[in-house]
Protein backbone atom coordinates (compact mmCIF):
# COMPACT_ATOMS: atom_id res chain seq x y z
CA UNK A 1 0.00 0.00 0.00
CA UNK A 2 1.12 3.45 -1.31
CA UNK A 3 0.53 6.90 0.80
CA UNK A 4 -1.87 9.00 -0.60
CA UNK A 5 -1.91 12.53 -1.90
CA UNK A 6 -2.32 14.03 1.76
CA UNK A 7 0.89 13.00 2.97
CA UNK A 8 3.03 14.58 -0.11
CA UNK A 9 6.11 16.83 1.13
CA UNK A 10 4.87 20.82 0.57
CA UNK A 11 5.66 22.67 -2.58
CA UNK A 12 7.16 26.03 -0.88
CA UNK A 13 9.55 25.37 1.86
CA UNK A 14 9.85 27.95 4.76
CA UNK A 15 12.48 29.94 5.04
CA UNK A 16 15.44 29.10 8.06
CA UNK A 17 14.11 32.72 9.60
CA UNK A 18 10.64 31.16 10.39
CA UNK A 19 12.87 28.41 12.31
CA UNK A 20 14.58 31.22 14.13
CA UNK A 21 11.67 32.86 14.70
CA UNK A 22 10.31 30.38 16.51
CA UNK A 23 12.82 29.14 18.46
CA UNK A 24 13.13 32.40 20.09
CA UNK A 25 9.43 33.10 20.58
CA UNK A 26 8.37 29.60 21.71
CA UNK A 27 11.57 27.98 22.67
CA UNK A 28 12.89 31.20 24.05
CA UNK A 29 16.66 30.68 22.32
CA UNK A 30 17.84 33.32 21.31
CA UNK A 31 20.57 30.87 19.08
CA UNK A 32 20.66 27.16 17.23
CA UNK A 33 23.26 25.27 19.45
CA UNK A 34 25.97 23.11 17.15
CA UNK A 35 24.62 21.63 14.31
CA UNK A 36 20.72 22.19 15.11
CA UNK A 37 20.41 24.56 12.45
CA UNK A 38 21.69 22.19 9.80
CA UNK A 39 19.64 19.47 10.52
CA UNK A 40 16.63 21.61 10.70
CA UNK A 41 17.44 23.38 7.42
CA UNK A 42 17.61 19.57 6.10
CA UNK A 43 14.16 18.07 7.43
CA UNK A 44 12.47 21.40 6.50
CA UNK A 45 13.70 20.49 2.97
CA UNK A 46 12.18 17.45 2.89
CA UNK A 47 15.19 15.43 3.48
CA UNK A 48 16.02 12.52 5.55
CA UNK A 49 18.91 12.59 8.61
CA UNK A 50 20.45 10.54 11.28
CA UNK A 51 21.18 12.44 14.24
CA UNK A 52 23.76 11.63 17.14
CA UNK A 53 23.76 14.04 19.59
CA UNK A 54 24.89 14.01 23.17
CA UNK A 55 22.33 14.41 26.30
CA UNK A 56 21.37 17.92 26.71
CA UNK A 57 22.59 19.02 23.14
CA UNK A 58 18.31 20.15 21.93
CA UNK A 59 17.71 16.85 19.77
CA UNK A 60 14.05 17.33 20.13
CA UNK A 61 14.34 21.07 18.69
CA UNK A 62 15.44 19.46 15.44
CA UNK A 63 12.43 18.09 14.71
CA UNK A 64 9.68 19.96 16.85
CA UNK A 65 10.65 22.69 14.93
CA UNK A 66 10.63 21.59 11.56
CA UNK A 67 6.71 19.47 12.58
CA UNK A 68 5.84 23.01 13.57
CA UNK A 69 6.83 24.74 10.14
CA UNK A 70 5.61 22.16 7.41
CA UNK A 71 1.90 21.59 6.49
CA UNK A 72 0.32 18.36 8.65
CA UNK A 73 1.94 16.67 11.89
CA UNK A 74 5.16 15.41 12.92
CA UNK A 75 4.92 11.61 14.22
CA UNK A 76 7.48 11.19 16.85
CA UNK A 77 7.62 7.60 17.84
CA UNK A 78 8.78 7.70 21.45
CA UNK A 79 9.64 4.34 23.38
CA UNK A 80 8.56 5.74 26.58
CA UNK A 81 5.02 6.61 27.70
CA UNK A 82 6.31 9.04 30.64
CA UNK A 83 8.71 10.69 28.36
CA UNK A 84 6.06 11.27 25.96
CA UNK A 85 3.83 13.21 28.68
CA UNK A 86 6.65 15.10 29.72
CA UNK A 87 7.04 16.48 25.88
CA UNK A 88 3.47 16.74 25.32
CA UNK A 89 3.00 18.78 28.52
CA UNK A 90 6.45 21.14 27.73
CA UNK A 91 4.83 21.84 24.37
CA UNK A 92 1.83 22.86 25.10
CA UNK A 93 2.45 25.15 27.60
CA UNK A 94 4.55 27.37 24.77
CA UNK A 95 1.44 27.03 22.47
CA UNK A 96 2.47 24.31 20.40
CA UNK A 97 -0.45 22.12 19.58
CA UNK A 98 0.97 18.46 20.80
CA UNK A 99 -0.85 14.90 21.76
CA UNK A 100 0.26 11.58 22.45
CA UNK A 101 -1.60 7.78 22.00
CA UNK A 102 -0.43 5.63 24.20
CA UNK A 103 -2.25 3.08 26.66
CA UNK A 104 -2.37 5.80 29.65
CA UNK A 105 -5.67 6.97 27.59
CA UNK A 106 -9.24 5.85 27.35
CA UNK A 107 -10.94 5.16 24.44
CA UNK A 108 -13.09 8.56 24.14
CA UNK A 109 -9.55 9.99 24.77
CA UNK A 110 -7.66 8.48 22.04
CA UNK A 111 -10.80 8.59 19.78
CA UNK A 112 -10.36 12.48 20.61
CA UNK A 113 -6.68 12.85 19.61
CA UNK A 114 -7.35 10.60 16.36
CA UNK A 115 -9.69 13.16 15.01
CA UNK A 116 -7.43 15.80 15.70
CA UNK A 117 -4.99 14.25 13.91
CA UNK A 118 -7.30 13.63 11.23
CA UNK A 119 -8.92 16.76 10.85
CA UNK A 120 -5.04 18.65 11.15
CA UNK A 121 -5.51 19.99 14.34
CA UNK A 122 -2.14 18.69 15.91
CA UNK A 123 1.54 20.19 15.56
CA UNK A 124 3.11 17.37 16.72
CA UNK A 125 1.38 13.60 17.50
CA UNK A 126 3.61 11.18 19.76
CA UNK A 127 3.13 7.50 19.57
CA UNK A 128 5.13 4.01 20.38
CA UNK A 129 6.63 2.27 18.36
CA UNK A 130 4.30 -0.80 19.03
CA UNK A 131 1.03 1.01 18.43
CA UNK A 132 2.37 3.30 15.10
CA UNK A 133 3.27 -0.63 13.54
CA UNK A 134 0.10 -2.15 13.78
CA UNK A 135 -2.01 -2.06 10.46
CA UNK A 136 -4.94 -0.17 12.47
CA UNK A 137 -2.29 2.72 12.90
CA UNK A 138 -0.60 2.99 9.82
CA UNK A 139 -4.01 3.67 8.20
CA UNK A 140 -4.65 6.14 9.80
CA UNK A 141 -1.64 7.92 8.80
CA UNK A 142 -1.97 7.21 5.79
CA UNK A 143 -5.47 9.09 5.41
CA UNK A 144 -3.48 12.14 7.30
CA UNK A 145 -1.34 15.10 6.48
CA UNK A 146 2.28 14.22 8.12
CA UNK A 147 4.69 16.07 7.99
CA UNK A 148 7.67 13.77 9.20
CA UNK A 149 8.44 10.85 11.17
CA UNK A 150 11.19 11.15 14.06
CA UNK A 151 12.39 8.47 15.40
CA UNK A 152 13.78 9.08 18.89
CA UNK A 153 16.26 6.81 21.09
CA UNK A 154 17.04 5.34 17.61
CA UNK A 155 19.47 3.24 19.04
CA UNK A 156 16.73 0.91 20.18
CA UNK A 157 16.75 -0.27 16.60
CA UNK A 158 19.90 -1.79 17.17
CA UNK A 159 20.71 -5.18 18.93
CA UNK A 160 24.31 -3.59 19.13
CA UNK A 161 22.57 -0.92 21.25
CA UNK A 162 22.22 -0.27 24.79
CA UNK A 163 18.49 -0.70 24.64
CA UNK A 164 17.70 -3.18 22.02
CA UNK A 165 14.15 -3.16 21.68
CA UNK A 166 12.60 -5.44 18.66
CA UNK A 167 9.54 -3.39 18.03
CA UNK A 168 11.86 -0.28 16.83
CA UNK A 169 12.93 -3.17 13.87
CA UNK A 170 9.61 -2.50 12.07
CA UNK A 171 9.68 0.73 11.90
CA UNK A 172 11.27 0.36 8.01
CA UNK A 173 8.40 -0.36 7.42
CA UNK A 174 7.79 3.73 6.84
CA UNK A 175 9.89 3.77 4.11
CA UNK A 176 8.03 1.56 2.06
CA UNK A 177 4.64 3.28 2.96
CA UNK A 178 5.92 6.98 3.76
CA UNK A 179 8.15 7.53 0.71
CA UNK A 180 7.79 11.20 0.36
CA UNK A 181 7.40 11.66 3.76
CA UNK A 182 11.10 13.16 5.95
CA UNK A 183 12.56 10.94 8.03
CA UNK A 184 15.09 12.17 11.19
CA UNK A 185 16.27 9.02 13.28
CA UNK A 186 18.24 10.27 16.43
CA UNK A 187 20.23 9.43 19.54
CA UNK A 188 22.26 10.38 22.44
CA UNK A 189 24.38 7.10 22.27
CA UNK A 190 25.71 5.48 19.72
CA UNK A 191 29.28 3.84 19.00
CA UNK A 192 29.93 3.59 14.98
CA UNK A 193 28.80 0.12 14.85
CA UNK A 194 25.25 1.11 16.69
CA UNK A 195 25.46 3.55 14.30
CA UNK A 196 25.63 1.58 11.00
CA UNK A 197 22.71 -0.90 12.00
CA UNK A 198 20.63 2.41 12.94
CA UNK A 199 20.99 3.24 9.16
CA UNK A 200 20.54 0.26 7.69
CA UNK A 201 17.29 -1.11 9.53
CA UNK A 202 15.96 1.86 9.33
CA UNK A 203 16.70 2.53 5.41
CA UNK A 204 18.28 5.78 6.13
CA UNK A 205 22.20 4.61 4.73
CA UNK A 206 22.04 7.29 2.03
CA UNK A 207 20.81 10.05 4.59
CA UNK A 208 23.46 12.83 5.73
CA UNK A 209 24.78 12.27 9.31
CA UNK A 210 24.87 14.96 12.15
CA UNK A 211 27.67 13.92 14.45
CA UNK A 212 28.23 16.03 17.18
CA UNK A 213 30.96 15.96 20.51
CA UNK A 214 30.48 13.49 22.89
CA UNK A 215 32.87 15.79 24.94
CA UNK A 216 31.30 17.67 28.11
CA UNK A 217 33.87 19.28 29.50
CA UNK A 218 31.83 20.92 33.17
CA UNK A 219 31.12 17.19 33.94
CA UNK A 220 34.40 15.85 36.38
CA UNK A 221 34.43 12.02 36.22
CA UNK A 222 35.34 10.11 39.33
CA UNK A 223 34.79 6.38 39.81
CA UNK A 224 35.75 4.65 43.22
CA UNK A 225 35.70 0.94 44.59
CA UNK A 226 33.49 0.01 47.24
CA UNK A 227 35.70 -0.39 50.57
CA UNK A 228 35.16 -1.29 54.43
CA UNK A 229 33.11 2.14 54.51
CA UNK A 230 30.22 1.49 52.57
CA UNK A 231 28.46 2.79 49.84
CA UNK A 232 26.01 4.85 51.62
CA UNK A 233 28.91 6.80 54.05
CA UNK A 234 31.11 6.86 50.45
CA UNK A 235 28.02 8.66 48.57
CA UNK A 236 27.67 11.19 51.94
CA UNK A 237 31.15 12.09 52.29
CA UNK A 238 30.81 12.75 48.69
CA UNK A 239 27.44 15.23 48.18
CA UNK A 240 28.33 16.61 51.78
CA UNK A 241 31.73 17.66 50.67
CA UNK A 242 31.07 18.54 46.56
CA UNK A 243 27.49 19.40 46.60
CA UNK A 244 26.69 20.24 50.15
CA UNK A 245 23.17 22.15 49.19
CA UNK A 246 23.13 20.91 45.20
CA UNK A 247 20.30 18.89 43.20
CA UNK A 248 21.02 16.00 42.06
CA UNK A 249 20.09 12.38 40.73
CA UNK A 250 21.29 9.13 42.69
CA UNK A 251 20.78 5.74 40.71
CA UNK A 252 20.42 2.24 42.25
CA UNK A 253 19.52 -1.16 40.64
CA UNK A 254 16.66 -1.89 42.66
CA UNK A 255 13.46 -0.19 43.47
CA UNK A 256 13.51 -1.25 47.45
CA UNK A 257 17.45 0.51 46.99
CA UNK A 258 16.21 4.03 46.13
CA UNK A 259 13.45 3.95 48.70
CA UNK A 260 15.73 2.99 51.62
CA UNK A 261 18.71 5.41 50.00
CA UNK A 262 16.07 8.48 49.51
CA UNK A 263 15.08 7.78 53.86
CA UNK A 264 18.75 7.76 54.56
CA UNK A 265 19.63 10.85 52.87
CA UNK A 266 16.57 12.28 54.41
CA UNK A 267 17.97 11.31 58.01
CA UNK A 268 20.78 13.11 57.02
CA UNK A 269 19.36 16.55 56.61
CA UNK A 270 18.80 16.43 52.93
CA UNK A 271 15.59 16.37 50.49
CA UNK A 272 15.59 13.35 49.14
CA UNK A 273 12.64 11.48 47.45
CA UNK A 274 12.19 8.17 45.34
CA UNK A 275 11.16 7.70 41.84
CA UNK A 276 10.88 3.66 40.03
CA UNK A 277 8.54 2.17 37.87
CA UNK A 278 7.02 0.53 40.87
CA UNK A 279 5.63 3.94 42.21
CA UNK A 280 2.12 4.99 40.63
CA UNK A 281 1.58 7.28 37.73
CA UNK A 282 0.72 9.98 39.89
CA UNK A 283 2.97 9.42 42.57
CA UNK A 284 5.90 9.35 39.86
CA UNK A 285 4.51 12.89 38.30
CA UNK A 286 4.64 14.57 41.85
CA UNK A 287 8.18 13.79 42.45
CA UNK A 288 9.18 14.31 38.85
CA UNK A 289 7.45 18.22 39.37
CA UNK A 290 8.80 18.60 42.57
CA UNK A 291 12.04 17.75 41.64
CA UNK A 292 11.99 20.26 38.34
CA UNK A 293 10.55 22.99 40.81
CA UNK A 294 13.40 22.49 43.80
CA UNK A 295 16.55 23.61 43.15
CA UNK A 296 18.23 21.42 46.61
CA UNK A 297 16.10 18.02 45.35
CA UNK A 298 17.84 14.76 45.27
CA UNK A 299 16.14 12.06 43.35
CA UNK A 300 17.25 8.45 44.39
CA UNK A 301 16.18 6.35 41.00
CA UNK A 302 16.09 3.52 38.63
CA UNK A 303 17.18 4.55 35.77
CA UNK A 304 13.36 4.77 35.01
CA UNK A 305 13.95 8.47 35.71
CA UNK A 306 15.65 11.32 33.81
CA UNK A 307 15.24 10.60 29.90
CA UNK A 308 13.16 14.00 28.67
CA UNK A 309 13.32 15.62 31.94
CA UNK A 310 14.81 19.35 31.15
CA UNK A 311 16.58 20.66 34.31
CA UNK A 312 19.30 22.63 33.27
CA UNK A 313 21.10 22.67 37.20
CA UNK A 314 21.59 19.12 37.89
CA UNK A 315 24.78 19.58 39.68
CA UNK A 316 25.86 16.00 39.61
CA UNK A 317 24.98 12.47 39.02
CA UNK A 318 25.89 9.19 41.28
CA UNK A 319 25.76 5.90 39.92
CA UNK A 320 25.97 3.25 43.63
CA UNK A 321 26.62 0.34 41.58
CA UNK A 322 28.04 -0.17 37.35
CA UNK A 323 25.36 0.45 34.88
CA UNK A 324 24.30 -2.05 31.75
CA UNK A 325 27.22 -0.57 29.26
CA UNK A 326 29.43 2.68 28.67
CA UNK A 327 26.15 4.03 26.29
CA UNK A 328 24.21 4.50 29.35
CA UNK A 329 26.55 5.62 31.98
CA UNK A 330 27.33 8.39 29.36
CA UNK A 331 23.62 8.92 28.64
CA UNK A 332 22.70 9.05 32.57
CA UNK A 333 26.06 11.23 33.39
CA UNK A 334 24.88 13.56 30.93
CA UNK A 335 21.65 14.48 32.62
CA UNK A 336 24.29 16.75 34.86
CA UNK A 337 25.09 20.28 34.22
CA UNK A 338 23.03 20.60 30.71
CA UNK A 339 23.43 24.56 31.92
CA UNK A 340 27.28 24.06 31.24
CA UNK A 341 28.14 24.46 35.04
CA UNK A 342 30.67 22.76 36.56
CA UNK A 343 28.67 19.16 37.79
CA UNK A 344 29.95 16.00 38.85
CA UNK A 345 29.53 12.65 37.65
CA UNK A 346 30.59 10.17 40.52
CA UNK A 347 30.32 6.30 40.85
CA UNK A 348 31.08 3.70 43.32
CA UNK A 349 31.34 0.34 41.89
CA UNK A 350 32.08 -3.64 42.90
CA UNK A 351 33.25 -6.66 41.13
CA UNK A 352 29.90 -7.99 43.02
CA UNK A 353 28.06 -5.07 40.90
CA UNK A 354 29.66 -6.82 37.81
CA UNK A 355 28.81 -10.61 38.34
CA UNK A 356 24.67 -9.93 39.37
CA UNK A 357 24.38 -8.23 35.75
CA UNK A 358 26.64 -11.36 34.18
CA UNK A 359 23.74 -13.73 35.79
CA UNK A 360 21.55 -11.00 34.93
CA UNK A 361 22.80 -11.29 31.22
CA UNK A 362 22.70 -15.41 31.44
CA UNK A 363 19.25 -15.62 32.43
CA UNK A 364 17.40 -12.96 30.09
CA UNK A 365 15.21 -14.24 27.17
CA UNK A 366 17.59 -12.43 24.54
CA UNK A 367 19.42 -15.24 22.06
CA UNK A 368 23.14 -15.95 21.81
CA UNK A 369 24.33 -13.55 20.24
CA UNK A 370 22.57 -10.71 22.14
CA UNK A 371 23.97 -11.62 25.15
CA UNK A 372 27.23 -11.67 24.03
CA UNK A 373 26.85 -8.09 22.70
CA UNK A 374 25.62 -7.12 25.96
CA UNK A 375 28.62 -8.78 27.72
CA UNK A 376 30.94 -7.39 25.68
CA UNK A 377 29.22 -3.83 26.53
CA UNK A 378 29.39 -4.47 30.14
CA UNK A 379 32.88 -5.43 30.27
CA UNK A 380 34.09 -2.54 28.01
CA UNK A 381 32.25 -0.29 30.73
CA UNK A 382 34.24 -2.46 33.57
CA UNK A 383 37.56 -1.80 31.66
CA UNK A 384 36.73 1.64 31.22
CA UNK A 385 35.98 1.85 35.71
CA UNK A 386 39.58 0.04 36.14
CA UNK A 387 41.45 2.27 33.46
CA UNK A 388 44.76 4.35 35.05
CA UNK A 389 44.53 7.09 32.00
CA UNK A 390 42.32 10.44 31.43
CA UNK A 391 38.85 8.98 32.12
CA UNK A 392 37.34 11.90 29.32
CA UNK A 393 39.44 10.47 26.66
CA UNK A 394 38.77 6.99 27.45
CA UNK A 395 35.00 7.86 27.58
CA UNK A 396 35.15 9.83 24.14
CA UNK A 397 37.35 7.23 22.73
CA UNK A 398 34.89 4.52 22.79
CA UNK A 399 32.44 6.81 20.60
CA UNK A 400 35.54 7.45 18.04
CA UNK A 401 36.50 10.56 19.22
CA UNK A 402 40.02 10.78 20.09
CA UNK A 403 41.58 13.88 22.04
CA UNK A 404 45.10 14.57 22.75
CA UNK A 405 45.12 16.56 25.64
CA UNK A 406 44.33 15.21 29.34
CA UNK A 407 41.31 16.74 30.51
CA UNK A 408 42.53 17.70 33.86
CA UNK A 409 39.21 17.14 35.36
CA UNK A 410 38.37 13.55 36.60
CA UNK A 411 40.00 11.67 39.56
CA UNK A 412 42.66 9.84 36.85
CA UNK A 413 43.98 13.52 35.98
CA UNK A 414 43.86 14.92 39.15
CA UNK A 415 45.24 12.41 40.86
CA UNK A 416 47.23 9.87 39.24
CA UNK A 417 46.87 6.30 40.33
CA UNK A 418 50.24 4.64 41.27
CA UNK A 419 50.99 1.26 39.33
CA UNK A 420 53.05 -1.70 40.12
CA UNK A 421 54.45 -4.43 37.81
CA UNK A 422 52.05 -7.08 39.36
CA UNK A 423 53.46 -9.73 37.08
CA UNK A 424 54.21 -12.68 39.42
CA UNK A 425 50.91 -12.01 41.34
CA UNK A 426 48.95 -12.15 37.87
CA UNK A 427 50.20 -15.64 37.34
CA UNK A 428 49.44 -16.94 40.69
CA UNK A 429 45.95 -15.63 40.06
CA UNK A 430 45.63 -17.22 36.51
CA UNK A 431 47.36 -20.56 37.79
CA UNK A 432 45.27 -20.89 40.62
CA UNK A 433 41.74 -20.69 38.38
CA UNK A 434 43.60 -23.44 35.87
CA UNK A 435 44.82 -25.63 38.58
CA UNK A 436 41.01 -25.19 40.67
CA UNK A 437 39.83 -26.45 37.25
CA UNK A 438 38.03 -23.27 36.10
CA UNK A 439 35.27 -24.43 37.86
CA UNK A 440 35.01 -21.84 40.91
CA UNK A 441 34.24 -18.25 41.69
CA UNK A 442 37.01 -15.88 42.68
CA UNK A 443 36.21 -15.97 46.70
CA UNK A 444 36.94 -19.41 46.41
CA UNK A 445 40.15 -19.14 44.82
CA UNK A 446 41.41 -16.30 46.73
CA UNK A 447 40.98 -18.85 49.97
CA UNK A 448 42.78 -21.37 47.92
CA UNK A 449 45.62 -18.51 47.45
CA UNK A 450 45.52 -17.72 50.83
CA UNK A 451 45.91 -21.47 52.47
CA UNK A 452 42.37 -21.42 53.79
CA UNK A 453 42.07 -24.73 56.37
CA UNK A 454 38.18 -24.95 55.23
CA UNK A 455 36.06 -28.51 54.52
CA UNK A 456 35.04 -27.64 50.84
CA UNK A 457 38.66 -27.21 49.72
CA UNK A 458 39.59 -30.26 51.39
CA UNK A 459 36.86 -32.12 50.08
CA UNK A 460 38.08 -31.15 46.70
CA UNK A 461 41.32 -32.11 47.44
CA UNK A 462 42.83 -28.17 46.30
CA UNK A 463 44.60 -28.36 49.52
CA UNK A 464 47.63 -30.53 47.83
CA UNK A 465 47.64 -28.31 44.95
CA UNK A 466 51.32 -26.23 44.18
CA UNK A 467 49.16 -23.07 44.26
CA UNK A 468 47.68 -23.77 47.35
CA UNK A 469 48.60 -21.15 50.21
CA UNK A 470 51.11 -19.38 47.74
CA UNK A 471 49.00 -15.93 47.72
CA UNK A 472 48.79 -15.88 51.96
CA UNK A 473 51.22 -12.89 52.06
CA UNK A 474 49.18 -10.77 50.08
CA UNK A 475 46.01 -8.80 51.41
CA UNK A 476 42.32 -10.19 50.51
CA UNK A 477 41.35 -6.81 48.98
CA UNK A 478 44.56 -6.90 47.25
CA UNK A 479 43.94 -9.89 45.70
CA UNK A 480 40.26 -9.06 44.67
CA UNK A 481 41.67 -5.73 42.96
CA UNK A 482 43.84 -8.19 40.90
CA UNK A 483 40.88 -10.56 39.74
CA UNK A 484 38.85 -7.49 39.00
CA UNK A 485 41.68 -6.06 36.96
CA UNK A 486 42.66 -9.37 35.05
CA UNK A 487 38.85 -9.43 34.47
CA UNK A 488 39.01 -5.73 33.06
CA UNK A 489 41.75 -6.55 30.94
CA UNK A 490 40.42 -10.14 29.14
CA UNK A 491 42.48 -12.23 30.72
CA UNK A 492 39.46 -14.04 33.09
CA UNK A 493 35.76 -14.05 32.02
CA UNK A 494 33.03 -15.07 34.09
CA UNK A 495 31.43 -18.41 32.57
CA UNK A 496 28.62 -17.31 30.00
CA UNK A 497 25.76 -19.85 31.91
CA UNK A 498 25.98 -17.15 34.79
CA UNK A 499 27.46 -19.49 37.55
CA UNK A 500 29.89 -16.90 38.74
CA UNK A 501 32.81 -19.61 37.59
CA UNK A 502 36.01 -17.94 36.50
CA UNK A 503 37.50 -19.13 33.65
CA UNK A 504 40.99 -18.39 31.30
CA UNK A 505 41.17 -16.72 28.20
CA UNK A 506 43.04 -16.97 25.16
CA UNK A 507 45.04 -13.79 26.34
CA UNK A 508 46.07 -15.43 29.49
CA UNK A 509 48.70 -17.64 27.60
CA UNK A 510 51.14 -15.16 27.07
CA UNK A 511 51.15 -13.49 31.07
CA UNK A 512 51.15 -17.48 31.97
CA UNK A 513 54.36 -17.92 29.62
CA UNK A 514 55.74 -14.63 30.94
CA UNK A 515 55.99 -13.53 27.73
CA UNK A 516 54.40 -10.21 28.76
CA UNK A 517 54.43 -8.29 31.93
CA UNK A 518 51.15 -6.69 33.21
CA UNK A 519 50.77 -3.49 35.73
CA UNK A 520 48.07 -3.06 38.15
CA UNK A 521 46.73 -0.21 39.77
CA UNK A 522 47.22 0.03 43.56
CA UNK A 523 44.25 1.20 45.84
CA UNK A 524 42.18 3.61 44.11
CA UNK A 525 41.29 5.33 47.60
CA UNK A 526 44.27 5.66 49.34
CA UNK A 527 47.85 4.83 48.03
CA UNK A 528 47.74 7.36 45.03
CA UNK A 529 50.33 9.53 45.74
CA UNK A 530 53.08 11.05 47.90
CA UNK A 531 52.53 14.81 47.68
CA UNK A 532 51.01 16.37 50.06
CA UNK A 533 49.32 18.62 47.53
CA UNK A 534 48.29 15.74 45.16
CA UNK A 535 46.86 13.82 48.26
CA UNK A 536 44.79 17.18 48.55
CA UNK A 537 43.26 16.92 45.29
CA UNK A 538 42.83 13.43 45.48
CA UNK A 539 41.24 13.58 49.22
CA UNK A 540 38.96 16.85 47.45
CA UNK A 541 37.56 14.29 44.31
CA UNK A 542 37.37 11.15 46.45
CA UNK A 543 36.09 12.40 49.97
CA UNK A 544 38.12 10.35 51.90
CA UNK A 545 39.77 10.65 55.38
Amino acid sequence: MTSVSLTTKPKNTPPITEAKRILENKFKFKTFKGQQQSIIETVLRGGDALVLMPTGGGKSLCYQIPAIIRSGTGIVICPLIALMHDQVHTLKQVGIRAAYLNSSLEWDEQSGVESDLIIGALDILYIAPERLVQERTLGLLSRCQISLFAIDEAHCVSQWGHDFRPDYRQLRILANRFPTIPRIALTATADARTLEDIATELSLVNAPRFISSFDRPNIRYTIVETDNVGVRERLWKFIDAEHKSDSGIVYCLSRKATEEIAVWLTSRGRRALAYHAGLSAEVRHAVQDRFLRDDRMIIVATVAFGMGIDKPNVRFVAHLSLPKSIEAYYQETGRAGRDGKASSAWMIYSLFDYTQQIQWIARSGGNKEFKKIQRSRLAALMSFCEGTTCRRQALLAYFGEHHEKKCNNCDNCICPPVVVDSTVWAQKALSAVYRTEQRFGMKYIIDVLHGKDIKRIKDNGHNYLSVFGIGQDIAQNTWRRVFRQLIARGFLAYDEQGYGTLQLTSASRPLLRGDITVNICENNYGTRSKTKRSRGAYLRIHNTS
